[in-house]
């Protein structure tokens, strides 16, 4: 299978790529190659590259920033996706996008189902569900999956700020009222290219298993680092002071793809705890 991954560079691009590769014909694009909010630009890509399947990984995802940048949000969120869309399209080529589990607006108790009532609280969130609407709108050959709480190799994430921080400072202050699924990229990659080679459709969630908050995931951090002595304070999000909100809850059911692939997700403990090895 020809494949080709835009915002290859990237944390999730990068495993993506790795990932696809040992089996496909895979090549990559990036924001110094095209610019994804022209529609030009996506049309000649897409059409020049021969792919059976493209995979949309760019994405703006400063969540602050997109609230005191929302043009810019939704220019890259919403409608960069309507463009590859129009050029998949045009071309007859399957689309694979990302959105975020900060399309719900985190009131729900237990984790969200992809059929769940959308209802974005951040900016953030209003450009990716924009997005969606994009994708459902124009093509009929699309994999769309909502993911969350992302780290990985290539890029910063909150482990290595964590870690970061706690050999910087020696102390942490981390909310606990945010709950959700640390996901690890290179299992998200390894359960894309099952996604794409079974030749699924719609809307999946995908994160690895297991629920917790970000105090719980930044206390597995330290453990897995070796930095028990780090004091760490579990805190209230109203006191971050934040420009953009996040849900309360987060937390994404992976039921579906488990029912349609017969696999399931790591645990996000042995996930995080790999990726720590690999860090050390």
């Amino acid at each position: 299978m020809k494949i080709l991954v835009l915002g290859y560079k990237g944390m999730l691009g990068t495993d993506l790529m790795a990932d696809l590769g040992g089996t496909h014909e895979v090549a990559g694009k990036d924001i110094e190659d095209f610019d994804i909010t022209a529609p030009s630009e996506c049309r000649d890509v897409v059409g020049q590259s021969g792919a059976d399947v493209v995979i949309n990984a760019a994405a703006y995802t400063n969540v602050d920033g997109c609230e005191t940048d929302e043009a810019g949000s939704f220019s890259v969120n919403a409608d960069g996706v309507k463009n590859v869309a129009m050029a998949c399209r045009e071309s007859g080529i399957k689309l694979v996008h990302f959105s975020t589990d900060y399309v719900f607006d985190g009131t729900k108790k237990a984790p969200y189902v992809e059929e769940d009532a959308c209802s974005p609280i951040n900016a953030y969130g209003r450009s990716k569900l924009k997005g969606e609407a994009y994708l459902r709108e124009i093509s009929d050959n699309y994999l769309l999956i909502r993911t969350s709480w992302l780290y990985g190799r290539n890029g910063r994430n909150f482990v290595g700020a964590i870690v970061e921080r706690a050999e910087k400072t020696g102390k942490l202050e981390v909310v606990d009222d945010q709950r959700g699924s640390p996901t690890y990229t290179v299992d998200l990659a390894a359960a894309v290219r099952v996604l794409i080679e079974g030749d699924h459709r719609g809307v999946f969630h995908l994160t690895n298993r297991g629920v917790c908050t970000w105090y719980q995931f930044a206390l597995k951090i330290l453990e897995y680092r070796d930095m028990r002595n780090v004091s760490i304070v579990p805190i209230q999000s109203a006191q971050l002071g934040r420009c953009a909100p996040r849900p309360e809850n987060s937390a994404l059911s992976c039921r579906k793809f488990a029912d349609a692939t017969h696999r399931t997700m790591r645990f996000w403990q042995i996930a995080l705890e790999e990726y720590m090895a690999r860090m050390s």
